[in-house]
């Protein structure tokens, strides 16, 4: 004997009809349900005051004193540098077994920092490109790498050593001179009008 199929009953549960218009029977949200909670919305505000208003609505936005990361404490710090100088002697150990030839690599001081900014600058305006090479240059990546040597002038200031001091500004003018004849070029061959071609 076979069985009787389950019977579904379908309840056409939309509020709007194809035409956008309150089915009958429907209530609007606005009258049944409780309002959601919104960001106020601001009233027109006098042409004065409409500074003070912006900065009200964005100060949710932005980030108080309370709300900074907290700084990890002096037994946090020395711990987490202990940890991190054993974990890099580690590796170091592991280098010179697969490489016994190989030199140690040297310590991070200010001049290596210094130079590593200098050579990444340096590249991405086209350094190191091979004589029949079209050079590859990333401008913008270069003047970031250039402010970042200005950051770190700024921040350093009356803390360096005289050769510190020295070093870090040539390199900062000779990398500031590339950049300058580098977009001087650039804008001269935007203004440049383009050749006329050829007659056939």
């Amino acid at each position: 004997m076979r069985e009787k199929e389950p019977q579904f009953t379908v309840t056409d549960r939309r509020k709007f009809t194809a035409d956008g218009e309150l089915r009958e029977g429907q209530v609007s949200e606005s009258s049944s349900q409780p309002p959601v909670a919104e960001r106020p919305q601001a009233s027109p505000a006098p042409a004065g005051k409409s500074n003070a208003l912006q900065a009200e609505l964005d100060e949710p936005l932005a980030m108080n004193d309370e709300e900074t990361i907290p700084e990890p404490t002096a037994a946090e710090s020395a711990q987490q540098n202990k940890e991190y100088l054993a974990s890099a002697s580690r590796l170091d150990d592991m280098l010179k077994q697969a490489n016994p030839g190989q030199p140690a690599v040297p310590a991070m001081n200010f001049d290596r920092l210094v130079q590593s900014l200098y050579m990444t600058a340096a590249v991405q305006m086209g350094a190191g490109t091979a004589p029949n090479e079209q050079p590859r240059i990333d401008i913008l990546g270069a003047r970031q790498s250039i402010d970042m040597l200005s950051v770190l002038a700024e921040k350093t200031r009356g803390n360096l050593t005289e050769q510190e001091k020295r070093l870090l500004q040539n390199a900062l003018f000779d990398l500031r001179m590339s950049f300058l004849e580098i977009t001087n070029a650039i804008a001269s061959s935007a203004q440049r009008p383009p050749k006329a071609g050829k007659p056939h």
